[in-house]
């Protein structure tokens, strides 16, 4: 594959796209695996649900920690260097996880080892490919790769609930870090960190431009970044809304669905089968979110969104000793919005603080994001101990969205062009 091959075709940016799309999805599928692993883990080793929760809330909070630092590693070394570093780390603590016999030692492994790397392959690196490679169409791109991480659940849950269930957790491990190491060949073969290698232009603009040299300090920058984002009221507000968006989706659907579903006699397989469902659902979804977000309002999108994401985990009690018709239903309209909420925050992050700045900016959004599916993963594991159900915290959750909305239409409509 050659880049002056594909220069007379279609701009290389859509190369990068498809690459960051794959590295994302793949990501995103494994992180989502403990959601998988809660039943056997607590079968094989007696673990308590709050425990492997924690091992969850802690691997999503060091997940979100690293965006910020992550953008600057990207501007400093590269994108296809650090993508190659982070995809070599996460394989050899996949590696290793067959053999663990404490929970301290899954809480290296997959708090720590695969929460960091899998943060480095995170919604920044996305950010950061839209910047660099596109003048238009910034938001249809930032929609399609944020619905990668849904696509990621789609193609691996399903499939790695089978896996375990038929031959085994450890086999479904080992088949994933065979996945890593094939996605590494693509990146180390075909990654570009700049549209000026290519000799191109940034998709829609007018002529190559020689990026700048990133002369800020890789760990000191995100620093920076975020004492002058804290002075801004929509940092706050976009902060606090994505706090409540990573509490109602990974946080709580992506890791306790599958053990609530099994709560109501729904075995893992189907249980994965929808949140696969969702998965398919949000590419659509994410996707058209980031053709509005270029087109309309991105205060009310996030209304919208927020609004409509809280009926539906109102409506998710009911729905799980109901029958399949309702689950299918709160599937299809959950999926829709699962991360939807992604584009047009990006879109309000540039507005408000710039193209320079809107990566570690929004790296700290994030943060804020992962601290809120963090406080979701383990207080949702504390209430189903001491409650017996989840109830509380899908219903705890309905009303936090709407908190979302109503903030969402309080960020300010004079924010500078993206």
């Amino acid at each position: 594959m050659n880049a002056s091959l594909f220069r007379s075709k279609l701009h290389y940016g859509w190369i990068v796209v498809l690459i960051t799309f794959i590295t994302l999805l793949t990501s995103a599928g494994i992180r989502s695996m403990p959601s998988v692993l809660m039943l056997p883990f607590e079968a094989e080793f007696g673990w308590s649900r709050a425990g492997i929760s924690s091992v969850v809330s802690v691997g999503i909070f060091l997940y979100g920690l690293v965006g910020p630092f992550s953008a600057a590693l990207l501007e400093r070394f590269g994108i296809r260097k650090t993508i190659a570093v982070s995809l070599s780390v996460l394989a050899v603590g996949l590696a290793i996880t067959p053999l663990m016999t404490r929970l301290w030692q899954f809480e290296l492994l997959w708090g720590a080892v695969a929460g960091l790397s899998t943060g480095m392959m995170a919604n920044v690196l996305g950010v950061t490919v839209a910047n660099r490679w596109f003048a238009k169409r910034k938001g249809l791109v930032v929609g399609m790769l944020t619905a990668s991480a849904a696509t990621g659940q789609l193609l691996f849950l399903p499939l790695f609930a089978r896996i375990s269930e038929q031959i085994g957790w450890r086999t479904a491990v080992y088949a994933t870090v065979g996945v890593i190491a094939v996605l590494f060949l693509i990146v180390v073969l075909w990654m570009r960190d700049h549209p000026y290698e290519v000799g191109a232009a940034p998709y829609g603009g007018e002529e190559p431009v020689k990026p700048a040299p990133f002369r800020g300090h890789i760990f000191l920058a995100p620093l920076i970044a975020l004492r002058d984002g804290m002075r801004s009221k929509t940092f706050w507000l976009l902060a606090g809304t994505f706090f409540f968006c990573g509490f109602s989706t990974n946080g709580l659907i992506g890791t306790h669905l599958i053990p609530a579903c099994g709560d109501a006699g729904i075995m893992p397989f189907v249980a994965a089968g929808l949140l696969a469902l969702m998965g398919l659902f949000d590419l659509v979804g994410t996707t058209l979110s980031g053709w509005l977000s270029d087109r309309f309002d991105s205060r009310w999108l996030l209304f919208w969104y927020y609004g409509l994401r809280g009926l539906s985990l109102l409506f998710l009690p009911y729905a799980l000793n109901a029958g399949p018709t309702e689950l299918l239903i709160f599937s299809v309209f959950y999926g829709l919005d699962w991360i939807a909420t992604v584009p047009p925050t990006v879109k309000l992050t540039s507005q408000a603080f710039g193209k320079e700045k809107a990566g570690m900016i929004f790296g700290w959004i994030v943060v804020a994001h992962q601290l809120g599916a963090s406080t979701a993963a383990y207080g949702a594991g504390l209430l189903r101990d001491g409650f017996g159900t989840y109830t509380i915290p899908f219903i705890g959750a309905g009303f936090v969205c709407v908190l979302a909305a109503l903030m969402s239409i309080r960020i300010s409509k004079t924010l500078r062009a993206a």
